[in-house]
């Protein structure tokens, strides 16, 4: 089972606190972390510990952070041979995370910014021989584009996890199977503004409007709801203990989606492997570390 993914790498410096500051406020004694991330690396580790042959395509920058990537790919598993090493510096992520695990991110992606249509076009080979692929958004739209259209020219079921969100331009709402917003990201897809109003379902009818892709709409404790474009149902969470960082829940989630898909495992089934993979993620602080193994997702399901 062969999995592309085309995506970024960055490293994220995580502040522990509370509580998240005001305007203006600085706030003393909370807690300090440094760790690889950024979606679409997340994404290749988690499906790559879950069994897939993972081939990504990302840019990083020719310093420590990059070297450290390199070396973090290959314990991994992950085919990193198509990484280009850009001249900007390594994508890097500020994460601002409150007592409840909630959190806020501001990212400056250097090197990123350099991945174009040629770069993917280059990675050809790999969404070729993939039997599914995986792109986020944290790229210039050129090369998610590029991405999009080469794995429908070829014939590849394509997985769009839209964050973060923009506006998607027409053109792109034909060009993938499977898209997986949350509820803040799916008004932003569709280009409305931040009063809208809309409720989960009334988003999903609009999307629709666009698309004729599987559209899975995450809502976090409350579970997903779906549109597989013949009906509308609801896939409930897993009760959580407790939360201590969310930071790569939707990462973990999307990684076991694309495994499962990938497997041939039906909808509901592939989204229950997910949702128990986001649970598991969510328990333990970092992302790396919380990206779970089968064995821990099948423990999960077996709640």
């Amino acid at each position: 089972m062969k999995i592309a993914v085309v995506g970024s790498y960055g490293v994220g410096m995580t502040m522990r606190f509370p509580k998240f500051p005001q305007p203006g406020e600085t706030l003393m004694g909370g807690s300090f972390d440094a760790g690889p991330g950024g979606k679409g690396s997340n994404q290749a580790i988690g499906a790559a510990r879950l069994g897939a042959e993972v081939s990504f395509l990302s840019a990083i920058g020719p310093d420590d952070f990059g070297a450290a990537a390199r070396l973090l790919w290959k314990a991994e598993g992950v085919d990193a041979s198509s990484v280009i090493t850009g001249n900007g510096h390594t994508m890097v992520g500020f994460i601002l995370v409150d007592a409840d695990g909630e959190n806020r991110i501001i990212v400056a992606a250097g090197a990123l910014d350099e991945i174009n249509s040629e770069h993917v076009e280059n990675f050809r080979e790999h969404i070729a021989a993939a039997d599914l692929l995986v792109v986020s958004m944290e790229l210039a739209f050129s090369a998610v584009a590029a991405a999009l259209t080469i794995g429908r020219e070829e014939g590849v079921k394509i997985l769009l996890n839209p964050a973060p969100a923009t506006k998607l331009p027409e053109e792109a709402w034909s060009r993938f199977d499977y898209i997986t917003p949350n509820r803040t990201e799916a008004p932003v897809l569709l280009g409305l503004p931040d009063n809208h109003g809309k409720s989960p379902k009334e988003l999903l009818a609009l999307m629709r409007e666009k698309t004729t892709a599987t559209i899975i709409m995450t809502l976090g404790s409350q579970g997903c709801l779906v549109d597989d474009g013949v009906d509308l149902f609801e896939v409930p969470s897993f009760k959580v203990d407790k939360v201590v960082d969310t930071t790569g829940a939707g990462d973990s989630f999307t990684s076991a989606l694309a495994v499962a898909l990938a497997e041939g495992k039906d909808l509901k089934t592939a989204i229950r492997f997910a949702s128990a993979s986001g649970a598991h993620c969510v328990g333990i602080a970092g992302v790396i570390d919380s990206l779970p193994t089968r064995d821990e997702i099948n423990r999960w399901l077996a709640r």
